[in-house]
């Protein structure tokens, strides 16, 4: 239990990664902690794509950098994505998909990874292109982004973490 605590608390957004591959041991333990993250009523409605191809990879930097209006790698080098997706039909379906995003994070962590949460998925997978990806990934249609989580081997790209706020948590 500690441990998990230490992780969850030292677990910091990596902006800088080496181009090394991370290993598919550590890829498969993350992954089957998001399995586990919990969903509404255990429905298990998200979906989770992996990309490791260098080039589908720098196709999706680019479709959300697109989306910010910037030039800049937006996965700051990660070799790794996953893409999380939430059932458009079902009512609690972000809720869960940002829980299998909490746990591929603090995964990450747990295994030595560097990772960060990478927003604009929704915009991404709502434009043809993106539409296009999902019908050739076999997902359904009210299939919807949520977020990216990208991975790697931190190259000096986390910061220790700012204090907490003192009135984070209120008590009455």
């Amino acid at each position: 239990m500690q441990e998990t605590l230490v992780d969850m608390k030292t677990r910091r957004s990596c902006r800088k990664y080496k181009a090394e591959q991370i290993t598919r041991e550590e890829l498969e333990a993350v992954l089957e902690a998001a399995t586990y993250a919990p969903t509404g009523h255990g429905t298990q409605s998200p979906q989770m794509v992996v990309v490791q191809n260098p080039e589908l990879r720098d196709r999706l930097s680019a479709m959300n950098a697109a989306v910010m209006n910037a030039s800049k790698d937006p996965f700051y080098g990660a070799p790794t994505a996953v893409i999380v997706f939430r059932d458009g039909a079902n009512a609690n379906g972000f809720a869960d998909a940002c829980m299998v995003m909490a746990n591929l994070l603090n995964a990450a962590q747990a295994v030595g990874l560097g990772s960060c949460y990478i927003n604009r998925a929704a915009e991404m997978f709502d434009t043809p292109e993106g539409e296009a990806l999902k019908a050739e990934w076999g997902l359904a249609p009210q299939m919807k982004g949520v977020a990216i989580c990208i991975l790697g081997y931190d190259d000096g790209g986390t910061f220790p973490a700012k204090p907490r706020k003192a009135d984070y948590v209120i008590y009455r």
